[in-house]
């Protein structure tokens, strides 16, 4: 019986060992390769072991194999798929908030110590609310004033001043009567709350001039005639008011009743309210006025007819203000409506409101430059403060500034020096001037019929000035100034610009000399004027011709003692020269003037 040898192929053992290696490593990597890849090995495994099944007798075969078989898998990839996320939480942007954690952290640094350096501290000088000033002088002047003030609550005070100025006269070369006075008592309320601030206000006035300026060769009879004395009162009564966090801002009302001796009367009226409010990121400002005048003389110069006038003026001022990098632009206008009450004259008028600012080089160089215009109300009073001389035979009209159109620089030189220069050109209509009256040697004339009084005279002008200042402040104990106005008259119907100067100088010097003495100077220089005036009873034989009135330059000086906080000397010398220039036609003023006198604070 022969006996069946079995042989296993070497092949089929490798092929077992792979099988089992694959095995093995399939079952290690399961976890990081997906479904297919284990399918396909598995389907791999089943096909190898059902072939061994089918013929598991395949006979023996020596086979000689020079290289085993080594084999390997390929590197597994991840599949590049983007999953679908329905949850909407996961959409939605998580807030990341910081915060930082601090703690201290120890030094050991220790800074020295400053110290600071010496300054020259100024005893402060105490205030005080009240004072007296007496002075008296040559000429018989006295000057007079006092001023009191009182709080009477928290948010209430009440105050008051008494002013009074006199001279006896006395100047050389006049014939009548030159003594002046003029005395005023002002009294006031304020209440300043936390948004509103108001006070009001009452006084009295009283003037007392004479029409002393008599041409020359009057005869003594006429002179011994002639009453100058010429007097004037003012009442007024007013009030301001204020108001914060409001569109509504500030305002002001006054009545002023103004008369004479000579039967003169004037009653004036004005409102002035204010309001501001934003709009297109700017803030428009606007102002309001009404201002009512009327009044009357009991007659002109050449008759004895009477003369009335009256006025009420509406206005309104609107203006914004624009900066942009150096530039500062203030954009308005003006609007007039003014009603001539006695002739029923009624007429428009606008102005321009312009005024802009660059700063060149900083606050050392600023270019400025405008154009404005205004309606002008004239009246009594305002020709009388101006010139006390003048008849109560006037013609009271308003002045139509049309424009005023200038440029200038300003700013300082150094930190203590500044500067200004200023250029324009200016036309007006109805432009008043002081002119003086005609006369005639006849003793039934009024008392201000001799030449010895001015009028009011209009014309359309057109002036033309220059203007420049400096101020210079060497030291806190010494400042300097002087300024200096050059003008051009154009005239359309007078054959002058009657008494305006075509040059105006001044300069004052203040200096503190020790901590008990100081001292002040100022000088002024006044060019030439024209004026004109005919004796009418010689006027056929000679034709009337512009009267030159000289130039004049007038020096004062001032020194004052400090006693103590609370008395102080003064001692005021005026007209140092000496000179009997003349301020109008046929008016000299006072010569040499020396006036001694003190000063006292007090609180109650």
């Amino acid at each position: 019986m022969s006996k069946k040898t079995i042989f296993t192929s070497p092949l089929s053992l490798r092929l077992s060992s792979f099988n089992l290696s694959l095995l093995s490593l399939s079952s290690l990597r399961l976890s990081s390769l997906r479904l297919p890849l284990l399918s396909f090995s598995l389907i791999l495994i089943s096909q190898i072991v059902l072939a061994q099944k089918k013929d598991e007798n395949i006979g023996t075969e020596v086979v000689n194999v020079v290289k085993p078989y080594t084999p390997t898998i390929s590197d597994a990839f991840k599949v590049k798929e983007t999953p679908a996320l329905e949850d909407e939480d996961n959409t939605k942007k998580e807030v990341i908030k910081y915060s930082i954690f601090s703690f201290p952290v120890a030094s050991t640094f220790t800074p020295s110590k400053g110290r600071a350096a010496n300054v020259d501290k100024s005893e402060s000088e105490k205030l005080f609310k009240n004072y007296l000033t007496l002075g008296f002088g040559n000429y018989t002047t006295l000057n007079a004033e006092l001023f009191v003030t009182e709080n009477i609550s928290d948010t209430e005070y009440v105050g008051g001043m008494l002013r009074h100025l006199s001279s006896q006269g006395g100047i050389k070369g006049v014939d009548l009567d030159d003594k002046f006075y003029t005395t005023s008592l002002d009294l006031t309320y304020g209440n300043q709350q936390k948004n509103l601030t108001w006070n009001a206000d009452l006084g009295y006035q009283n003037q007392v001039y004479n029409w002393y300026g008599l041409p020359e060769n009057f005869s003594s009879t006429i002179i011994d005639g002639i009453n100058p004395q010429h007097t004037f009162h003012n009442f007024y009564a007013g009030a301001k008011f204020s108001l914060n966090d409001s569109f509504f801002k500030e305002g002001s009302v006054k009545y002023n009743r103004f008369w004479d001796a000579r039967g003169s009367s004037e009653n004036r009226f004005y409102v002035k309210p204010s309001f501001e409010f934003d709009a297109f990121d700017e803030k428009i400002k606007t102002n309001f006025i009404v201002d009512y005048l009327g009044g009357s003389f009991e007659k002109d110069f050449f008759t004895t007819n009477a003369i009335k006038y009256g006025y009420t003026n509406f206005g309104v001022h609107p203006s914004v203000v624009i900066n942009k990098n150096d530039w500062s632009v203030n954009v308005g206008a003006a609007v007039f409506y003014s009603i001539d009450n006695e002739n029923s004259k009624n007429k428009l008028f606008v102005y321009p409101q312009i005024n802009a600012s660059l700063k060149v080089v900083g606050d050392f160089m600023i270019f400025y430059t405008g154009a404005e215009g205004s309606l002008d109300q004239n009246s009594y009073r305002d020709f009388s403060n101006e010139n006390p001389y003048i008849s109560p035979t006037l013609v009271i009209a308003p002045t139509d500034k049309q424009y005023d159109i200038f440029a200038g620089l300003k700013g300082k030189l150094a930190s203590a020096v500044s500067y200004n220069i200023r250029g324009s050109f200016q036309n007006e209509k109805n432009k008043a001037l002081f002119k003086s009256n005609n006369f005639t040697e006849n003793s039934a004339n009024e008392d201000y019929e001799f030449g010895n009084s001015l009028g009011v005279v209009y014309d359309d002008m057109k002036t033309v000035r220059f203007f420049g200042e400096l101020n210079a402040d060497f030291s806190k104990n010494v400042s300097f100034g002087i300024n200096g106005t050059f003008s051009s008259y154009s005239t359309h119907f007078q054959e002058e610009a009657w008494n305006l100067p075509a040059i105006k100088l001044g300069s004052n010097l203040n200096v503190i000399i020790t901590k008990k003495w100081y001292a002040g100077a100022n000088v002024f220089f006044v060019g030439e004027r024209k004026d004109l005036q005919v004796n009418t009873d010689i006027l056929p034989l000679i034709a009337p011709s512009p009267i030159t009135i000289s130039s004049y330059f007038d020096a004062n000086l001032n020194v004052g003692y400090k006693h103590s906080e609370r008395l102080t000397g003064f001692l005021k010398l005026n007209n140092i020269g000496n000179q009997a220039y003349q301020r109008w036609l046929n008016y000299p003023v006072q010569g040499f003037q020396v006036i001694l006198g003190a000063s006292y604070k007090f609180d109650f």
